[in-house]
């Protein structure tokens, strides 16, 4: 028999957080329609990010990549997991996401996609910057000087980098910083 969006719909209604997530995942691992997988994928995605499991979020959201039709439902995914593997901290993996977006795009939208995952970056890091939490924005700021930067945003970004190592007292890096500037 095959479940329909509905039937799950109104089968996680009667549970808790948790269990919905039990029964999500139980439920993608069992044969079920294209559709209905994609609804698991996206719901399953939502509760993940909801408490804070950005890993498992992204990884719900390369399976909704593969099962999905439509090259920009593919991109939109990716983009996604890319973005979840940012805010998890794993730059390794959101660069390989990055990399499969990249593939399903056409060359129009490959800066687009780049921009936007250059967005993500900087603004994870001001969250960082936010919850006091200067190292993981000290990291993702030099994740970001790595990638394709303008003159002006580049200086903008190298004079974070420069208040935050001296705040979080990284003295070599702060003066190695400062002469390349």
């Amino acid at each position: 028999m095959v479940i329909t969006k509905h039937e799950i719909a109104e089968e996680l209604a009667k549970k808790g957080e948790f269990v919905q997530m039990g029964y999500l995942s139980d439920l993608l691992k069992k044969d079920t329609s294209t559709d209905a997988k994609l609804f698991i994928c996206i719901k399953l995605a939502e509760l993940y990010e909801k408490r804070r499991l950005y890993t498992e979020a992204a990884k719900v959201h390369h399976i909704a990549a593969i099962i999905s039709m439509k090259f920009e439902d593919k991109i939109k995914h990716h983009l996604r997991e890319t973005e979840f593997y940012i805010k998890a901290g794993n730059f390794l993996w959101a660069d390989d996401a990055m990399k499969k977006a990249m593939s399903q795009a056409n060359s129009s939208e490959r800066n687009g996609i780049y921009e936007t995952i250059k967005q993500f970056y900087l603004t994870q890091a001001e969250v960082y910057e936010k919850e006091k939490r200067r190292n993981h924005a000290s990291k993702i700021y030099e994740k970001v000087l790595e990638m394709r930067v303008g003159d002006v945003e580049r200086q903008r970004i190298k004079q974070r980098l420069l208040e935050l190592y001296d705040k979080l007292g990284k003295t070599k890096e702060y003066f190695k910083l400062k002469k390349d500037n």
